[in-house]
């Protein structure tokens, strides 16, 4: 009778190391998982890029594992450093963000804003001078970007942003609605017969975003919607005219290159002052998108954003008058 094997030795459990990782060395993590690159993340954090390297095998001896393939000419995350970086990217930024608000208490008050380039000097830079009469003992500093910053990491108090509805995010307060209306520089309409019905806008070079047909909330806001709700479908102008931002569809009317089908908000004061003129009031266009103004989590408490707020909120009321925006 044979006899049994004996069992196999267990394997020895590596012995796992708890000691916190210098943050030093997870910035030199980040830095080189965003490049793939050893030099260029040496020169963003200002190091050599021996010290660099010597951190990343720091960190790996720390954390136990490879965290880079180091091929010949280019550098990959294994999974263990995909996962590290998905999780310490946003932590750092929480802490950095953290660390930037406690300056700030200690010193100037100031209130950070994050909005699109459009809204924020057509409409936001407009109206500032006012509260910085006001409050001269408070800075403002707008971060004017496409890009939609997560209020929860990003270096803002607050953001503008336009959206339809229940997209705006957590606390979103509604500044006002959209329409959208024809209009041209007095001199341009001047210099040709009187606009009468929807089919005389035919004449004209008309002006809108270049991008509005590749993006599904705009289409709501085009010439051919226009066109299409006064039962124009056939209708071609002139010619057309294109751009990538609502300033510049507006300048391009005001220097009198064409009718502008344009957003009510951003135009209001324009046509108060007389130097666009709105053809055809009764034919606006209805927009789905509505203007927010939301808080961000840590600086919603304190008073200058607070009063920031409250005075948004007041100039949003003139806004809405001035489009004749109904109540509620």
């Amino acid at each position: 009778m044979s006899t049994p094997p004996a069992p196999a030795a267990a394997l020895p459990i590596p012995h796992l190391r708890t000691r916190p990782v210098a943050v030093g060395h997870w910035r030199a993590f980040l830095a080189v998982a965003r490049h793939l690159n050893f030099r260029a993340a040496a020169e963003e954090l200002a190091l050599t890029q021996s010290a660099v390297s010597r951190q990343i095998q720091a960190l790996e001896d720390e954390v136990g594992v490879p965290l880079f393939l180091r091929h010949t000419r280019a550098v990959e995350l294994t999974s263990a450093g995909g996962q590290l970086q998905r999780a310490v990217g946003p932590a750092l930024e929480r802490l950095d963000a953290a660390v930037r608000q406690v300056r700030l208490a200690a010193g100037r008050r100031s209130v950070a804003i994050t909005t699109w380039a459009s809204f924020a000097s057509m409409w936001l830079i407009p109206h500032m001078e006012e509260f910085q009469r006001d409050n001269p003992d408070i800075d403002i500093r707008i971060d004017a970007s496409d890009a939609i910053q997560d209020l929860e990491t990003a270096d803002v108090d607050l953001a503008l942003r336009s959206s339809i509805p229940g997209h705006a995010g957590p606390g979103a307060q509604r500044l006002f609605g959209e329409q959208l209306a024809v209009v041209g520089s007095p001199w341009l309409l001047g210099s040709m017969p009187p606009i009468a019905t929807p089919q005389d806008v035919a004449r004209f070079t008309l002006i809108e975003a270049g991008d509005a047909h590749r993006m599904p909330y705009f289409e709501w806001i085009t010439w051919r919607r226009w066109f299409s709700l006064h039962g124009l479908e056939r209708l071609q102008p002139k010619r057309w005219l294109y751009f990538n931002y609502a300033q510049q569809i507006v300048q391009a009317a005001l220097a009198g290159q064409g009718l502008a089908l344009a957003r009510m908000p951003l135009i209001a004061e324009i046509l108060a002052r007389g130097d666009l003129v709105e053809v055809l009031p009764g034919h606006r266009l209805d927009s789905p998108l509505v203007y927010w103004l939301v808080p961000g989590p840590r600086g919603a408490q304190r008073p200058e954003v607070q009063a920031f707020c409250a005075w948004l909120l007041l100039q949003a009321e003139a806004t809405r008058r001035a489009m004749g925006e109904q109540a509620g």
